[in-house]
């Protein structure tokens, strides 16, 4: 198979990725074509960023409209497509205010900032934030210290103080922590953990977070950069548990590739920001916002969370039927289009070899997990497509 790896051998980027050999020139859907014509199947979406797929004709023509409108002012001014994103986003969750960013580390950053501000209205001066071990919160140097992986955490010691990692599904650990240390003030958590080996916190586990949170003051902060705008079938991840949460965090899939990042606030902490005590420059530039606005108005229109579900039903069967007897498959688990094959091996070559031998673009994430994300708007076939792919890869792999 020829790709395109002259475009990535010799390069001035920082070796900050293990890239695969091959760059693209152009998309449609779930489907991306490299300089030589060569096809490829996506099943990852960008780590779940391009929702909507590659060159969706209705967000083409937003960003070239606004592109000739105005792209930037500076939030020192009104800007009227981040007041409707706000609107928006505040109706679809019942949170009271949003602030914009760039991206799901800043949007969990500005989380945690509430929570030390929330710390010093309750006049705890060392307030402490729990996290789950198995966490993933971003790569900035106070969510590196909120990420319960030690792996990606190596080398940059010391870390911001004011975390403590519990085990992730273990209301009784919560209940310890509660008992014996004052100081805590928040709790921040993803309904399913995706870089964790896609595993998802049970029902159970959130409810019994929402009423430790409502008994001790703690905020409960729901981190659903990769799990909301309908990745697991819902809305949000947390909807499955029917729990309301105080701070609520997106990404990814709200821009559809458009880099936006949102913290949504409830009543305990909607005011704890004030004029100065926070900011972006590029945070919710009218061309971010617009986009954003134009994918709640396609997920919402075409139904992508519903259709998620269905979806996500039909790709856990077919792999199931297709796999799920091989030698080395453990599991095969996610709610909706989020979707983990747990095998009793290592994973890290495995995306070279469905793009060699597949033309199949994977992830992978911790504990020898592959993980699947495709665009809501996959059609049947596409599924369909996406688990054939899989087979023949992991029958060979697993069987040679």
């Amino acid at each position: 198979m020829a790709v395109a790896a002259a475009a990535v051998s010799a390069s001035c980027l920082m070796p900050t990725y293990r890239r695969l050999p091959v760059s693209f020139c152009r998309g449609r859907g779930l489907r991306l074509w490299d300089a030589q014509g060569n096809e490829y199947l996506d099943a990852i979406a960008g780590v779940g960023v391009t929702a909507l797929g590659h060159a969706h004709p209705e967000l083409a023509q937003v960003i070239a409209e606004q592109a000739a409108c105005v792209l930037h002012t500076s939030n020192l001014v009104e800007i009227e497509w981040q007041e409707r994103l706000a609107r928006r986003l505040c109706a679809l969750t019942g949170l009271a205010a949003a602030f914009f960013c760039n991206s799901g580390a800043e949007a969990n950053e500005a989380a945690l900032k509430l929570a030390r501000l929330h710390a010093r209205r309750r006049g705890v001066t060392a307030p402490l934030i729990l996290t789950l071990e198995n966490s993933f919160h971003g790569r900035t140097l106070a969510t590196l210290s909120a990420t319960g992986n030690p792996a990606v955490k190596e080398g940059f010691a010391p870390l911001v103080d004011g975390f403590l990692h519990v085990p992730a599904d273990d209301p009784a650990a919560l209940e310890a922590v509660a008992r014996s240390r004052p100081e805590v003030v928040a709790v921040l958590l993803e309904p399913v953990q995706g870089e964790g080996g896609v595993r998802s916190l049970s029902a159970a586990y959130l409810q019994a977070v929402r009423r430790l949170c409502d008994r001790h003051g703690w905020l409960m902060m729901v981190d659903e950069v990769q799990t909301g705008l309908g990745r697991t079938g819902a809305w949000f991840g947390y909807q499955h548990a029917g729990v309301q949460p105080d701070v609520l965090t997106l990404a990814k899939g709200l821009g559809n590739g458009i880099p936006i990042g949102a913290c949504l606030a409830g009543a305990a902490a909607a005011d704890l920001f004030a004029p100065g005590s926070h900011g972006s420059t590029f945070g919710g530039n009218p061309l971010a916002c617009r986009v954003a606005c134009t994918v709640l108005d396609i997920l919402a229109r075409d139904d992508l969370p519903r259709r998620a579900r269905r979806l996500g039903e039909r790709l856990r069967a077919g792999l199931q039927a297709a796999i799920g007897t091989l030698p080395g498959v453990e599991a095969i688990r996610g709610p909706g289009l989020m979707v983990g094959i747990a095998l009793d091996r290592p994973v890290d070559e495995l995306p070279r070899l469905a793009l060699e031998r597949e033309r199949l673009l994977l992830g992978v994430a911790r504990g020898g997990t592959l993980r699947l994300l495709p665009a809501l708007i996959a059609s049947e076939p596409d599924i369909d497509d996406i688990v054939a792919r899989v087979a023949r890869l992991l029958t060979g792999v697993l069987r040679s």
